[in-house]
């Protein structure tokens, strides 16, 4: 009897034991995954941002018709008030960096939100046209700050995942094209106590945007204090030296590149604002599958998630140059097959196009910033950013011209050259690379696995 009951007290005592240790692992687990998840607060809450000022951009076009209902303005009105929307997002991208690097990024992003915040909530009550003009001016500069110096802060951030996180952000920010048609069909059948329904989504997105510029300027600082103050010994605003960013374009890869992002960027925003009326004119398809299409093309930006991975590992420019390489040969796929093929292929080599596209935006970024120095970062990103907005700007017009004047094949045989010449001026910069034999290495160590 003796025995039995020791042994039941051992059994109790080992079973009792067991659990307590199990429990404890258990709670370590979970704040080690704790712990894990919060160094990437930051990303979280500038991605959040990020994907907000895209929404906020995507929400407009769809709007158009509702805006006409509202005040009897024409198109080419409309498309002129949009047009200013975006030159003054490209026209911010220089000044914002410059802004960074004097002031630091958690102040210019944390601005940049609430300003554009603020202009939206300006919408959420019954105004003249004007007013609506205005508004959209004053958010094209709210949101054309944070891209710019995202980069910069992230780079920061995550010095050894640049590519990583650069390509989180923009997978973000890309999936906002997709929500924001979603969000504008979802609350047109609802009712306003302030005026039409369209207003709902500029009062939500005003409200978002003032939590998130709250949040990042609370949370940020603590995790990367250095991005609270100026980079250079003067700092202020009066510190700036405009020739210190210019001297950046007389060297030559430099240069190089830039060019490079200015005809990846003239090749992007051409296709994005006429994918859909290329497949209904050109391809014969109907507005269902143009629709399906379009949006495919915007789903397969998660490949910019492993495009920056990949480049933390093998390098920027071989990424680059194959990205590139995958958009160039799609498109002239896309464009040779038009007529001829059915939804299915032609969507293919669509999706093909997007592939490359989408990744080689976050590379783009992370390549810039590690040739870029420190102390002037954000304003040579941002110079970059407005010459390669600007050419995205102009970009549809120049193809909604060639449309008219010969037709949509003819326009899109001139993306295609602009993005075969990006390809090119790749390649020359990765073949003239002192990295290269950096890069076989690292792509013979990833063979062996």
């Amino acid at each position: 009897m003796t025995t039995g009951v020791g042994d039941a007290d051992r059994n109790r005592w080992f079973l009792v034991t067991r659990r307590r240790y199990t429990d404890r692992n258990a709670m370590e687990s979970v704040s080690t995954t704790v712990r894990r998840l919060v160094r990437f607060d930051v990303l979280a809450l500038t991605a959040a941002i990020w994907f907000l000022a895209k929404f906020l951009r995507y929400a407009f076009p769809p709007l158009f018709g509702a805006f006409q209902t509202s005040y009897g303005v024409s198109n080419a009105t409309l498309g002129t008030a949009f047009t200013g929307f975006m030159l003054v997002y490209a026209v911010m991208q220089f000044p914002s960096g410059v802004l960074a690097d004097r002031l630091g990024s958690v102040v210019v992003v944390t601005a940049g939100a609430l300003i554009a915040a603020t202009a939206a909530l300006t919408l959420t009550v019954d105004a003249p046209f004007a007013v609506l003009v205005a508004a959209m001016l004053v958010m094209g500069g709210g949101t054309g700050v944070h891209k710019t110096v995202s980069v910069r802060l992230l780079s920061r951030a995550y010095p050894e995942r640049t590519g990583r996180a650069l390509g989180v952000l923009d997978t973000v920010g890309t999936f906002s094209g997709v929500v924001a048609p979603t969000a504008v069909i979802a609350v047109a059948g609802l009712t306003f106590a302030f005026g039409e329904s369209w207003r709902l989504i500029f009062l939500g997105g005003g409200l978002v945007g003032l939590t998130l510029a709250a949040l990042f300027r609370v949370r940020v600082p603590k995790r990367v204090p250095d991005e609270t103050t100026a980079d250079g010994p003067t700092g202020g605003v009066d510190a700036i030296d405009l020739g210190t960013y210019t001297r950046l374009l007389r060297n030559r890869r430099f240069a190089t590149f830039a060019l490079l992002t200015v005809l990846f960027s003239f090749t992007y925003n051409g296709l994005v604002a006429f994918i859909p009326l290329y497949l209904t004119d050109a391809a014969g398809f109907t507005d269902a599958t143009a629709s399906l299409l379009y949006s495919l093309f915007f789903l397969v930006s998660f490949v910019q998630l492993g495009t920056g991975e990949l480049s933390d590992r093998l390098g920027r420019l071989p990424i680059i140059a194959c990205s590139l390489g995958v958009a160039a040969v799609a498109l002239i796929a896309f464009i040779s097959l038009t007529g001829t093929a059915g939804p299915l292929l032609l969507g293919g080599t669509l999706v093909a196009v997007g592939v490359g596209s989408h990744g080689f935006r976050p590379v783009r970024g992370a390549y810039l910033m590690t040739v870029i120095p420190d102390d002037i970062a954000g304003g040579g990103l941002g110079a970059v950013r407005t010459l390669l907005m600007g050419a995205g700007a102009i970009a549809p017009a120049i193809v909604g011209t060639v449309s008219e004047v010969a037709d949509f094949r003819s326009a899109f045989w001139l993306l295609a050259a602009t993005v075969t010449g990006a390809t090119a001026l790749a390649v020359f910069l990765l073949a003239t690379d002192r990295g290269v034999d950096r890069y076989l290495r690292a792509v013979r160590s990833i063979a062996r696995r």
